[in-house]
């Protein structure tokens, strides 16, 4: 056994095989699909799963395959998921949520998927031909909320992100659940902390801080999550990334208190209110603009779900599903990095369209 996962499954897929190999990593199960380039060393692209469907490993692996890319995609199991339930399984996940989800299930999560990365990755490059490039990384819904939370405070170097309906603020999940269940959330002083944490739209200079290559792809029939949310985060992140973000849009002044926990909104209403009603002042652009490292799109069929019922395993694969992996495969065609490691692998010549490419203007 190396990393938990059986030496000979990794083995066959060093050796050319095309098949999935399952294993686990760092006590993290995973499904890793071999590069389209066959047995050189190649980077590391991650896939972080959702709360809703895709939920699990295998279900995004067979969602979002990436199947073109000349690199490992590796799809961990979340905390809280899968071989990973705790005591009381399904039944204890749902007691959770009602009890309080963001602090009890949300928050724990998605600190606990961005804390153990790094670790996977050590162990990922110890059990397959992976090369010491940044990683590319990928997350759907809370999963995107973990790959956030990693650019904003991990220490995992990453070279490219694609987050797919991102939950970039847990309060819009927050009110849906609310709207479902006609209950409304009890915030508190510690869950408005949490939240604060997690509202990366507003903590868009952390997330920045790294200037990582990154894509948000919106669904048009998303009802939890409008393609507004991600606008939202494309356009503080890309102010960021121009330099344009001023003192008072970072720090703005204070919402009373008392009002901040009736509506779990916190001190940073007024800047994420300031910032939509300046989204479409003209803001400075450099000559190559900022298509090839931060790009927002908007799939029409595409919903909250990404993928069907139970979501557990690979489904039958949507119209909307089909475009987010054609977006995401060429995202990271465009970052992923050939790097010396990669091309003394060929032999110093990467095969005719067939290796990474380096990042180009999109048109």
């Amino acid at each position: 056994m190396v990393g938990g996962a059986p030496r000979g499954a990794a083995h066959g897929a060093a050796d050319g095989r095309s098949a999935p190999v399952t294993g686990t990593a760092a006590g993290i199960p995973f499904v890793a699909l071999p590069p389209a380039t066959g047995a050189h060393p190649a980077p590391l692209v991650l896939g972080l799963h959702a709360f809703e469907p895709p939920r699990g490993e295998a279900a995004l692996a067979g969602t979002v395959p990436m199947a073109s890319l000349p690199a490992w995609r590796v799809y961990p199991g979340l905390p809280l998921f899968g071989a990973r339930l705790p005591e009381g399984g399904v039944r204890e996940i749902a007691r959770r949520g009602e009890s309080d989800y963001l602090m009890e299930l949300f928050g724990p999560v998605v600190e606990g998927a961005a804390a153990e990365l790094s670790r996977l990755v050590a162990e990922l490059r110890a059990l397959f031909p992976v090369t010491d490039d940044p990683v590319g990384l990928v997350g759907v819904g809370a999963g995107a909320s973990a790959a956030l939370l990693t650019l904003a405070e991990g220490d995992l170097p990453v070279g490219a992100t694609a987050l797919v309906n991102p939950v970039a603020d847990p309060a819009p999940v927050l009110a849906a659940r609310e709207r479902h269940h006609g209950t409304p959330y009890a915030w508190t002083g510690d869950s408005i902390a949490v939240r604060e944490r997690f509202d990366f739209t507003d903590r868009a200079a952390d997330v920045a801080r790294g200037r990582v290559p990154t894509l948000i792809v919106s669904g048009g029939r998303d009802d939890v999550l409008p393609p507004g949310h991600g606008r939202d985060l494309y356009e503080a992140l890309r102010a960021e990334f121009l330099g344009t973000a001023d003192r008072e849009d970072r720090e703005g002044p204070a919402e009373p208190e008392e009002q901040g926990k009736r509506s779990g909104q916190g001190a940073g209403w007024l800047r994420r209110r300031a910032r939509r009603a300046r989204r479409d002042a003209p803001v400075p652009v450099s000559p190559e603009g900022t298509n090839h490292v931060l790009r927002h799109i908007v799939i029409p069929d595409l919903a909250h779900a990404i993928g069907p019922e139970p979501g557990l395993e690979p489904g039958p694969l949507t119209p909307g599903g089909v475009l987010a992996d054609r977006a995401l495969t060429e995202w990271f065609h465009r970052h992923v990095t050939a790097s010396a490691q990669v091309r003394a692998g060929y032999g110093g010549d990467l095969p005719p369209g067939g290796g990474p490419r380096t990042a180009v203007p999109s048109p």
